[in-house]
């Protein structure tokens, strides 16, 4: 009965710590329930401290992107301007500034894209670095569990 009672315990405690991973925790040695509370709690702050978050906020990429294009066109711009100095120097001030304007915009859509790719791309490795962490911690979690002389079912 005892043991019965160890079991069920466990259960509950797994349960209630671990719904998320929806593991069950039996004891193999009959551990008492409180010893069952304090090897969980230890091996859940032991997996947790293993895995480290790298969480990093991946926003405004686009907007970043468009200012570095623009940055680079108006650049470009400028500098196709000088290799045609004569040309370039006889042309209005306003036409000049309407040519990199015109450049700085087309270079800033291009880097609209160029940056809404690399933030996808970032997102993406995101995601998977935080899916092997979660599996990283839950086997460091039933590793330790097994370790302490229990069974760790999924």
């Amino acid at each position: 009965m005892k043991n019965l009672a160890s079991i069920y315990t466990a259960t509950l405690f797994s349960m209630v710590s671990l719904c998320a991973a929806a593991e069950t925790v039996t004891p193999l040695q009959g551990q008492s329930p409180e010893t069952i509370q304090q090897d969980i709690s230890a091996c859940q702050s032991q997996a947790g401290s293993t895995s480290s978050s790298t969480t990093s906020s991946q926003t405004g990429g686009r907007a970043r992107g468009a200012v570095a294009g623009a940055a680079a066109g108006a650049a470009a711009a400028g500098v196709r301007g000088r290799q045609h100095e004569e040309a370039y120097d006889r042309l209005d001030e306003d036409v000049q500034q309407e040519y990199r304007q015109n450049q700085a915009r087309e270079a800033a859509a291009a880097g609209v894209v160029v940056g809404g790719s690399r933030q996808r791309q970032d997102r993406r490795e995101d995601r998977r670095d935080t899916e092997q962490n979660s599996a990283a911690a839950s086997s460091a979690y039933t590793s330790c569990m097994q370790q302490r002389g229990y069974q760790v079912t999924p």
